[in-house]
């Protein structure tokens, strides 16, 4: 026997919870399937950056690679709105605060890649002020000498990532959404006018249950699993999964109310509000692979003596006083990129009623999914262009 609802969103973190409250919101019937627990996996293993300039990823193989990867800036500009007022509409805080966000350089060349990046985020309507370095310490005394410029961007923060994915889940579930947790789907299939999601629970008793949902539209907010669902499919939603280090360093006295970034290195800290520092910026870690080599995103990734290293280094450089101060723990969470650094989002083409969103700055750009992927599937138009981020761009067109 199987359930009929309207929607099924497939994956628990801060995307799909915020799917499954949108349209629920919307007065839709949904289900949200997730594989082990809610917020497990990257939503709720990454640094809560809200990341609005491009980042270091972007800009550090030159102006034309920056220049594609700024075709995703409607997305952030809509998304910096929506992380404003997001704990309102909710009506329970996702911790946000939105103190402004830093990108420094250390040496004429990295100053040189911050005024060419500061014009194009500025073609695009993102406020970016750039800064020399006296500038810049009047604002954050925090910093080094090094430091010989910056650019400034007054949208950018944080959000906390164990409050955000939750509370968006508490707020669909008032709503009337289901929410069903230790759910693995196991195949996406036509069946008439609708989908047919199977899947596989695991019962308190480790003994498992077989469901199957039949819904009008199916959303993929699945995350490092999102080509493994578009197999499902018969497509090719080509993702590329990352293993990314970060760490936590020892409650201070607050002295950092930045976003901080780098234009010549791997590094994004800032303080949370419990007076942690959170390190990070895309250090590598290793993931893990099964016997075929291929990676096992089932398993913990590795961590990379060197990139704990080097992000240390990093951080310390740039902020001397984090220097006297311990780390208490030091992670791995992991993500998902696509070859052009764009995401992938929309409906997917010769599916319809599929939906799908992952990549680029998946966290940050969480909420302007939702909202795009909600309306897109009540048949509203998008006020963002969304051919830019075709889901199936990079080939492996679908079978209709």
């Amino acid at each position: 026997m199987s359930t009929v609802v309207d929607s099924v969103v497939v994956g628990g973190g801060l995307l799909g919870s915020a799917l499954a409250w949108m349209l629920a919101r919307d007065g839709a019937d949904v289900v949200l399937l997730e594989r082990d627990q809610l917020n497990q996996h990257a939503s709720g293993q990454n640094a809560g950056s809200l990341h609005f300039q491009l980042e270091y990823r972007m800009v550090e193989h030159g102006l034309e690679a920056a220049r594609q990867a700024a075709e995703a800036m409607p997305l952030h500009l809509d998304a910096a709105d929506h992380w404003a007022r997001l704990g309102d509409e909710l009506g329970e805080s996702v911790g946000v605060v939105q103190n402004g966000g830093l990108m420094l350089a250390e040496n004429a060349e990295q100053a040189a890649v911050l005024e060419r990046k500061a014009e194009l985020e500025r073609s695009w309507g993102l406020d970016v002020t750039l800064l020399d370095g006296d500038e810049v310490r009047s604002i954050a005394p925090y910093l080094s000498e090094s430091v010989v410029a910056a650019a400034f961007c007054p949208l950018e923060g944080k959000a906390d990532t164990r409050r955000a994915g939750p509370a968006l889940a508490r707020g669909a579930k008032r709503l009337g959404a289901s929410i069903l947790t230790r759910t693995k789907v196991t195949a996406i299939e036509r069946d008439g006018l609708l989908w047919r999601v199977e899947t596989s629970s695991v019962d308190a008793d480790g003994s498992s249950t077989a469901r199957s949902f039949h819904a009008q539209t199916v959303m993929l907010a699945g995350g490092v699993w999102t080509s493994e669902l578009g197999a499902m499919l018969d497509v090719h939603l080509s993702t590329i999964p990352l293993a990314l280090t970060m760490s936590v360093i020892a409650k201070t006295p607050s002295f950092i109310p930045h976003l901080v970034q780098h234009a010549g290195t791997r590094l994004s800290l800032k303080q949370s509000s419990d007076g942690t520092v959170l390190v990070g910026g895309g250090w590598p870690a290793r993931l893990a692979t099964d016997a075929d080599g291929r990676p096992d995103l089932s398993a913990r990734p590795h961590l990379i003596q060197e990139s704990v290293a080097g992000n240390a280094l990093a951080a310390m450089r740039v902020v001397p006083r984090l220097a006297s101060l311990p780390v208490l723990r030091t992670w791995v969470g992991t993500t998902t990129v696509t070859p052009d650094q764009l995401p992938l989002a929309g409906e997917v083409p010769g599916r319809p009623g599929v939906f799908v969103a992952t990549g680029g700055s998946a966290f940050t750009l969480g909420p302007s999914f939702a909202r795009i992927l909600t309306d897109l599937a009540q048949g509203r138009s998008t006020a963002i262009e969304m051919a830019p981020y075709q889901p199936l761009r990079f080939g492996g067109l679908a079978h209709v």
